[in-house]
């Protein structure tokens, strides 16, 4: 029996579980819009196809499923491409499905074709971020591309995958057989663990420590692996330091978790990091933020410290630093055999009551150092003090988005996440806009929860049709503007080194200037306030959480700087210091 290509991916895809497709129609994937119509798949129009690969990311890191994005070509996919990096670079599993020209024209440069360097090769413009970029050539391999597809983005280090379809190919006929015969294949792939004698190294390599940490990444969290890293740590009693993204590996209030490391690390975190005899790194790229630009001796001292690696992706071992131990395994399979092999080398565990207590002490003074401005009633309001009230606030349990700038570098900093998955950042490329589009895919993947993005007033500029979404699909979700009147990092930045803030404030005839936030978002149908007094914040938040509808809330705020501890090259480039040119890294003497 034949049938539509269309009608029988629809059915594909929902076997596979998807419940939602996040995208924006075009002329070349109408016949596939058309089955999912009928389809128990839920097709999310969005207004952006930028907000759509965003939307999709917040889904996937949710829920631990593959996002999945519905493109037009040619501007559609580029319009795309931002959002499609951003997961690409933040190990977010998703597929995009792209409609193409047709097959039978390729290279006569019909509508929208992308053929500078080759016929029909729009699908060569994710190459560089996504794992793998097909072309779909006959009809009759698209069930295969499809199990491919959905494997691929899942398995190893996970990522997107682009399937990049002829608009023919949707309207084919083709046997049923063929997507039939992929039922039988099961798709999960079990992932790699650590032998036991590596496990044992590795534990009799911390045990003979004086100063061991574990340092986490991402990877933590993708792998489902807080429970086993936990119970790790308070078996051996060892220090935990994190990347940005590593926020929720383990409880920011646990005793033992110092906090982020790096430019934005506080002096705990980068000290107990650099001083670190033997390190336990897991999920982790080692990125440039997190590490100080790899400068020795600031986060981290490596050698003379030794470093035992474990990631997914075997590139990543030993990209920025040398290893002593080196191992490719999946972060939940290797802890689960690290703790096991701990319980055999030590079978009565490790106590170090003294360093709980530095670590405590630390935290401690860091919290009366930052009282003033959390619990200032100034106004505009302070950032510490708008994260306070919404921690206060929201449930432990509830879900944060961030986008760039103090919501992202302030919350991985001084913003306690106790449970994972519920704290999302956009690390890796640092996307602007973000925040604002991917809270609605985390909504929909955790409806149960509380939902909220923090985002500045720049970052929401810049993709505010997220509110249309929200109302045409019912998805109450709060938006906290952060509202500086500027691209605020960006300014401090430029006027610490250049004494100006040219082109990164927002003004009209020299006064700050910004649209009105409420307004707009009521012109959209949703409700709004904009907030008067720091001591108004609070409370418009609980009620935009117990609405239950789309709810915007416009909070202006003071332009401060994150406090920093640790160096970012950047800083060197444009006031270039004695010793440091070009990237060389130096011994810096603190």
């Amino acid at each position: 029996m034949k049938k539509l290509v269309a009608h029988q991916m629809t059915a594909y895809l929902e076997e596979k579980g998807v419940e939602y497709i996040f995208g924006l129609c075009g002329h070349t994937v109408i016949a596939l819009l058309e089955a999912l119509e009928k389809s128990s798949i839920k097709f999310v129009s969005v207004r952006h196809e930028q907000i759509a690969a965003h939307a999709a990311d917040g889904y996937a890191r949710v829920t631990g499923k593959p996002g999945v994005v519905l493109s037009h070509l040619g501007p559609g996919l580029t319009n795309a491409t931002t959002g499609v990096a951003n997961a690409a670079l933040d190990s977010v599993p998703m597929v995009v499905i792209a409609g193409d020209v047709p097959s039978f024209y390729y290279g006569k440069h019909p509508h929208q074709e992308v053929n500078m360097h080759a016929d029909a090769a729009q699908y060569e413009i994710y190459k560089p971020f996504v794992k793998r970029a097909w072309r779909v050539e006959r009809p009759e391999l698209m069930p295969e591309i499809l199990d491919k597809a959905f494997a691929l983005a899942v398995s190893g280090r996970p990522g997107p995958v682009l399937i990049s379809v002829p608009m023919d190919m949707f309207s084919r006929e083709i046997d049923t057989w063929h997507f039939d015969k992929r039922k039988s294949h099961n798709s999960f792939v079990h992932k790699p663990s650590l032998p036991p004698g590596v496990a044992e190294q590795i534990v009799g390599m911390l045990l003979e420590a004086e100063k061991p940490l574990i340092y986490v990444g991402g990877g933590v969290i993708s792998s489902d692996a807080s429970d086993e890293l936990t119970e790790l740590v308070d078996f051996l009693d060892i220090p935990v330091t994190r990347t940005l993204m590593g926020q929720g590996a383990i409880s920011d209030l646990h005793p033992l978790c110092a906090g982020m490391t790096g430019f934005w690390g506080t002096e705990l975190t980068n000290r107990l990091t650099r001083e670190a005899d033997v390190i336990l790194a897991v999920g982790t790229r080692f990125s440039e933020a997190d590490c100080s630009s790899w400068y020795e001796g600031v986060t981290f001292n490596i050698p003379p410290a030794r470093l035992i690696h474990i990631d997914i992706d075997a590139a990543e071992i030993g990209r920025n630093f040398p290893v002593a131990l080196g191992a490719v395994a999946d972060a939940k399979a290797a802890l689960t055999a690290i703790l096991q092999a701990a319980k055999i080398l030590k079978p009565e565990g490790v106590q170090n009551p003294a360093l709980r207590s530095e670590i405590k002490a630390c935290k401690e003074a860091f919290l009366v150092a930052n009282e003033e401005v959390s619990t200032s009633d100034r106004f505009p309001m302070t950032p510490q003090r708008i994260l306070a009230d919404v921690r206060e606030v929201l449930p432990e349990d509830g879900i944060v988005l961030t986008d760039v700038g103090w919501n992202k570098n302030g919350v991985g900093q001084q913003f306690p996440i106790t449970m994972p998955k519920t704290i999302l950042h956009p690390g890796g490329l640092a996307t602007m806009g973000f925040g604002p589009a991917a809270v609605l895919g985390a909504k929909l993947g955790a409806p149960d929860k509380q939902v909220i993005t923090l985002v500045g007033d720049g970052g929401f500029g810049t993709q505010p049709s997220v509110i249309a979404t929200a109302v045409e699909n019912n998805i109450p979700v709060v938006w906290v503007v952060m509202n500086n009147y500027a691209f605020g990092t960006i300014a401090g930045l430029q006027h610490r080194h250049y004494q100006t803030y040219f082109g990164t404030l927002f003004k009209r005839d020299g006064q700050p200037y910004n649209p009105e936030w409420a307004e707009v978002a009521r012109a959209y149908g949703i409700k709004a306030k904009r907030i008067s007094s720091a001591a108004e914040f609070k409370g418009a938040l609980r009620e935009a959480l117990e609405s239950g509808e789309p709810y915007l809330l416009d909070v202006p705020m003071e332009n401060i700087p994150v406090p920093t501890d640790g160096v970012w090259n950047i800083n060197d480039i444009y006031t270039p210091k004695d010793g440091v040119c070009e990237g060389r890294l130096i011994r810096i003497k603190l």
